[in-house]
């Protein structure tokens, strides 16, 4: 079988090399289309492949229609909103996300932004502490878990709701159970945003729950920008002069927002949630392992378009 790794943003020169070696042991080809210019190019890549590795690369219906031999699609890293699972469907092909090997570098980053929010984005100017303050997490799965996990050793006091987790499972994971949105943005000082773009939740978080929020709090969002009502942050943010939004996914308006509100914005300029050497080689092998276990033995464990 013949697997391509697409990537616009590549993976490290190490997990390359342990991407290879996974495949080939398995009896199977590696190809590597890095730092593309087009989405033409990877459209062209993929007319002879059975398999495809990707990062943020795109998986459009185009793409599949092109793709003639194409088995099974591994996005490595938790999202998959960059893939077009109904066309994946449509050509019966598998897509997969490689779910927990990103976590701890999303995780650590989400309190790295917190810090940095609280100490006034490291300028001169008087900040405060996170310990005694209470976190909201959005979303209890593996990153939320992990940043209430750490955001507790620092003396937080931490809240979670999750639709998909029994209040005895959160608990176990050392948070409060809440039962609302409203209710966990309105008792938290900061807010860590966790879940996936998805038509129920593409622009979900907006001016009524931002406003919500305690003075003084922060916003976390290393998430998605889809999910952010960025129309209805801007209004929360010039209504409310205390509160703050930090972003690892730069919303379309960042220009203005800085413009407008100074410090208590902050975006990073690429996603970087991912972007460490551990997470690269993370899931970069765990999608390798998949895609040769999927054509030995079928197993579709990790798929999401069932």
């Amino acid at each position: 079988m013949k697997v391509l790794v697409a990537t616009q943003k590549p993976f490290s020169a190490a997990a390359v090399k342990g991407i290879k070696d996974i495949i080939e042991q398995n009896g199977h080809e590696c190809v590597l289309l890095e730092k593309y210019a087009e989405q033409a190019d990877f459209v062209a890549a993929v007319a002879d492949v059975n398999a495809i590795i990707i990062r943020s690369d795109k998986v459009t219906a185009e793409v599949l229609e092109a793709a003639k031999n194409l088995k099974i699609v591994v996005r490595a890293g938790a999202g998959f909103d960059n893939v077009d699972l109904e066309a994946a469907t449509a050509h019966n092909v598998v897509v997969m996300n490689t779910p927990g090997q990103n976590s701890n570098a999303v995780a650590e980053l989400a309190l790295g932004l917190m810090v940095f929010m609280a100490r006034t984005q490291f300028t001169p100017a008087t900040g405060s502490e996170l310990q005694g303050k209470r976190l909201g997490v959005q979303a209890y799965g593996n990153v939320g878990r992990l940043v209430g996990q750490k955001a507790k050793a620092l003396g937080m006091e931490i809240s979670a709701l999750d639709p998909f987790l029994t209040d005895e499972q959160i608990v176990a994971g050392g948070a409060d159970p809440v039962h609302s949105v409203e209710e966990l943005y309105g008792a938290s000082d900061y807010l860590s945003i966790h879940i996936p773009a998805l038509p129920a939740t593409i622009k979900s978080i907006g001016y009524d729950l931002i406003t919500r929020m305690p003075k003084g709090a922060t916003l976390i969002n290393t998430a998605r920008k889809e999910v952010i009502d960025e129309e209805g942050l801007y209004k929360a943010l010039e209504e409310r002069q205390d509160l703050k939004y930090v972003s690892d996914v730069m919303p379309d308006n960042y220009d203005v927002l800085r413009e407008k509100f100074g410090l208590r914005v902050f975006a990073t300029p690429k996603k970087m949630g991912a972007q460490t050497a551990e997470a690269n080689m993370n899931a970069g092998l765990a999608a390798a392992r998949q895609i040769c276990d999927f054509f030995a033995t079928g197993n579709t464990r990790f798929q999401v378009n069932k």
